[in-house]
């Protein structure tokens, strides 16, 4: 069973942006919230040279890396062809305004993620 953790409201996350969840462990979480009030989350990390994805542009349901302006799939993590790479993406539920984030994922979803130089 599925434990969920409330991370924010709804309205916390600014339309076409994003809002960082730092964990104990590991890279950041960033959470997404797109023109049509659908919510994402992936690890705060492009999977290119490490780009913070919560700073780049949302458009879609996808994210545009601010380093090397890479696509990345908000609901998959992963690159847009012709670029190749995925960032690990985490379960996100969204009641009345609240929005939650697995547990689990947060504690175990890449911790250990090497960084890469920028």
């Amino acid at each position: 069973m599925t434990t969920w953790k409330a991370v924010c409201r709804l309205d916390d996350i600014p339309v076409t942006g994003a809002r960082r969840v730092v964990r104990p462990e590991g890279d950041p979480v960033a959470v997404f919230r797109n023109a049509e009030d659908q919510v994402f989350a992936l690890l705060d990390r492009c999977p290119h040279r490490g780009g913070p994805l919560s700073q780049g542009i949302v458009f879609g349901r996808s994210v545009a890396c601010p380093l090397h302006n890479w696509t990345i799939g908000l609901d998959s993590g992963c690159a847009q062809a012709p670029d190749e790479g995925c960032t690990p993406s985490f379960s996100v539920k969204v009641e009345a305004v609240q929005v939650y984030l697995d547990l689990d994922e947060l504690r175990t979803v890449a911790v250990d993620a090497v960084k890469d130089a920028a």
